[in-house]
């Protein structure tokens, strides 16, 4: 079975079910300052450069897949690092990695070479 089944459609729409996720959750969960506030930036940030995409649900289509997959997995460490480095409680400190490893998961089953350059269509 081949490890990267989702194209970039599909990664399209996991993208902004994710940012929905990273901007409401922390409210749900009580999160209070940068615990919540970091959550609410990544999913803006993560609408911001999806809609900066090169794929079927990117509408200025300026940044590559490629480097789209590159700012998830830069996002997906910070998230790993941030509650220990900014003293987060128990709740955010499982929260945060968990997200992170979600993202890691959405970027290895990812398939790259399914979309033309250029093209913001997926195969």
């Amino acid at each position: 079975m081949k490890l990267q089944f989702l194209n970039p459609t599909l990664h399209g729409v996991l993208d902004y079910l994710a940012a929905g996720a990273l901007m409401v959750l922390p409210f749900l969960l009580g999160f209070d300052g940068i615990e919540r506030w970091l959550s609410v930036a990544g999913g803006a940030g993560l609408i911001l450069y999806s809609l900066a995409t090169d794929y079927t649900f990117g509408v200025i289509k300026l940044v590559p897949f490629d480097t789209h997959l590159l700012l998830d997995l830069t996002a997906a460490g910070a998230f790993v690092a941030a509650p220990f480095a900014l003293g987060f409680g128990m709740a955010a400190t499982i929260y945060y990695p968990v997200m992170a490893a979600g993202v890691i998961v959405v970027v290895l089953c990812s398939a790259r070479d399914r979309i033309p350059a250029g093209s913001g269509n997926a195969a």
